[in-house]
């Protein structure tokens, strides 16, 4: 594999649409809206971050980062979602290379935080971690995580970009 990791393209689109439908279709805790949420993300102009994993010209891989609101105030911090990878490319390093490829795009633009909610097991290796003081209600503690890149760490209620709630 020669992966690339690069910023998405204008005629990256409908590619990065059909992975992220392929990557979530047999996901058991899925919506299986990601696609959409990537679509209207980008059409209200809150896809802060958006880069794709390319094998061969192909794409293979891509995490979508958006502007979340938290409750106390603070400012710069993301949320960091959905992020996709083929089924046929799972478990071959695709995703860890776009989590460390978007950290770093974060810390260049001066972020303070990132929040996901994802799998303790996975997102725990790239320095996230549960934060009692910083919740997303209605899921579980545990699965909603969070990495502070700039202290002070952000407290209180998150809010993600109506986005979120695209169906189609």
């Amino acid at each position: 594999m020669n992966l690339a990791i690069r910023p998405e393209s204008v005629g990256d689109h409908a590619a990065i649409h059909k992975l992220t439908e392929m990557a979530f279709r047999d996901a058991v805790h899925s919506s299986h809206t990601e696609q959409h949420i990537v679509d209207a993300l980008r059409e209200r102009g809150e896809l802060s971050i958006s880069l794709v994993a390319e094998d061969a010209g192909q794409l293979i891989g891509h995490v979508a980062l958006s502007p979340v609101n938290v409750q106390d105030g603070s400012q710069g911090w993301f949320g960091l979602g959905p992020i996709s990878v083929l089924p046929e490319q799972q478990g071959k390093g695709v995703g860890t290379a776009l989590m460390n490829a978007a950290i770093e795009a974060l810390r260049t633009q001066g972020a303070r935080g990132c929040v996901l909610l994802g799998e303790p097991g996975y997102y725990g290796r790239f320095g996230f971690r549960a934060v009692p003081d910083l919740v997303l209600p209605g899921v579980p503690a545990e699965y909603f995580q969070t990495l502070c890149l700039q202290p002070p760490m952000a407290q209180g209620v998150v809010r993600y970009s109506p986005a979120f709630d695209a169906v189609g």
